[in-house]
Order: structure tokens, then sequence, then C-alpha cells
């Protein structure tokens, strides 16, 4: 299967947090996706852009917190994490820091 722009454009960016980084223990990599992907679609495109076998694909939403800045209330974006554990055997180098 080849990448192709929708796979990229589902993929946002992978996420380097201590929770994330416990996961990894357990072969999972986190995502930042775009909200209209569905857990199909993650599945498809992790595994061809990174040339591994996924086993599951959870996904959650982050609902946006409300701020303030200057006195002007606003709000964070929502967004939409995958966590998606590969099979044995395979791993993806997200670039963090060792």
């Amino acid at each position: 299967m080849t990448a192709t722009a929708r796979h990229y454009d589902l993929l946002r960016r992978p996420i380097q947090t201590e929770k994330s980084t416990h996961a990894s223990a357990n072969n999972t990599i986190v995502f930042e996706t775009a909200m209209d992907a569905d857990k199909k679609e993650i599945r498809q495109a992790v595994e061809a852009i990174f040339k591994v076998k996924v086993r599951s694909v959870n996904t959650l939403v982050r609902k946006g917190k409300r701020v303030r800045f200057r006195g002007i209330p606003g709000r964070r974006p929502s967004t939409k994490r995958a966590y998606v554990r590969l099979e044995a055997g395979y791993t993806i180098d997200t670039g963090g820091r060792a």
C-alpha cells in the first residue's frame, strides 16, 4: 500500500508526553490526528506511511480548554488523539529525545 496525501493529512504529529512514553513500553505510539479521521483510516495511514502492522487503534477527543488572554475570553481548539498499538516486532522512530 502506498501512502496518499489523505494519509499524511490524517496524522498530524506524534505526541511526546510522559503518558505516551509509558505507553511505548507496550509498543504503542500516540498521534494527533484529524478530527474527522476514523479508526480504519488511521490504521491504513500508519501502515502505509511507516510500513508496519497495526494491532489496534484507540481514539479519544480532548475538549479545548476555556482560556483568558489579556482579559479576553477564548478557547483552545479540541484535538483528537490516536493510540496505535503495533504488532510484535515492529517499531516506529518518532524522533523523540533519548
